[in-house]
C-alpha cells in the first residue's frame, strides 16, 4: 500500500497531535482522577458531570466552545494572541481539541484504578512516617499504573479518531489540522477519492489496533510485576 505525501502528512500529524494531547493531559487526569476517587467535597457530582460532559455532548459543541474561549478574539485567546500564542488553524489547536474530547476517558480509567486501591496500604505507609506526597508517589501511583496506562492508550486512541471538535475549532487545513479522520472525510467528498479514503481507513484501523495491543501488553506486564495478575492466560 503506497501512500501519497498528503496521506503521510495526515498520519504523521495525527500521531503528533494525539501524542501531545495525551502527554499534556496526563498529569491533570491523574490529579483529577485521584481527587474524585479519594476526596469528598461539596459539589463533587457536579464536577464529575462537567468533566464527563464531552462524552455525551455532540462534538461540535465543545469545538464551538473552544472557538469562543481560545479563538483569536476569544475570552482567553485574545490575551494569548497578544503574547504570540495562537491555537487557531494550527496543530496546537487540534491537540487542544483532542485533549478536551479524550480527557474524560483518561480520568474515568484512572479514577476507577485508584478507587480499587486498598486505603489500608496508604494508611500503613502514613503510619510509618511517609508524608502524603511520598505516599502518593510510592504507593498510590505505582498501584494505579495499570489503570493509568489503560487511560493513556484510550485517550490516545480517542485523539486519533477525533473529528467534530477539531473541524469546528481549527478547520480542515492540509498539513496543519487535517488529521486522519479529516483526511478520510476530505477524500470521501472528492471525485475518485474512494481509494484514498479506503487506504486511510485501513491505516487508522491498524494504528488503533496496535495502540490497543500495546496497551494490553503493557498493562499485563505492570500487573504481573505488581503481583496483581495470577497468570497471563
Amino acid at each position: 500500500m503506497t501512500l501519497t505525501q498528503d496521506e503521510i502528512s495526515a498520519v504523521v500529524l495525527s500521531i503528533k497531535v494525539a501524542t501531545w494531547a495525551t502527554l499534556l493531559s496526563c498529569p491533570f487526569a491523574i490529579a483529577i482522577g485521584w481527587v474524585l476517587a479519594r476526596k469528598k467535597f461539596p459539589g463533587k457530582p457536579i464536577v464529575d458531570a462537567l468533566i464527563h460532559l464531552p462524552l455525551v455532548l455532540p462534538p461540535v459543541v465543545p469545538g464551538y466552545l473552544l472557538l469562543l474561549l481560545f479563538g483569536n478574539q476569544g475570552v482567553i485567546g485574545h490575551w494569548l494572541n497578544e503574547l504570540g500564542i495562537s491555537f487557531m488553524f494550527n496543530w496546537k489547536g487540534a491537540a487542544l481539541a483532542s485533549a478536551v474530547m479524550s480527557f474524560p476517558l483518561m480520568v474515568r480509567s484512572i479514577r476507577l484504578s485508584m478507587g480499587l486501591i486498598d486505603p489500608r496500604l496508604e494508611g500503613a505507609a502514613s503510619t510509618l512516617g511517609a508524608a502524603p506526597l511520598a505516599v502518593f508517589f510510592s504507593v498510590t501511583l505505582p498501584l494505579a499504573l495499570p489503570g493509568i496506562f489503560a487511560g493513556l492508550i484510550l485517550g490516545f486512541s480517542r485523539c486519533l479518531g477525533e473529528f467534530g471538535a477539531t473541524i469546528t475549532f481549527v478547520g480542515n487545513i492540509a498539513g496543519e489540522t487535517r488529521t486522519l479522520p479529516l483526511a478520510i472525510y476530505t477524500a470521501s467528498h472528492v471525485p475518485d477519492g474512494e481509494a484514498e479514503a479506503l487506504r486511510l481507513i485501513v491505516l487508522s484501523i491498524v494504528i488503533s489496533l496496535s495502540a490497543l495491543f500495546f496497551s494490553d501488553l503493557l498493562t499485563r506486564r505492570v500487573e504481573s510485576r505488581l503481583g496483581l495478575r495470577a497468570n497471563d492466560a
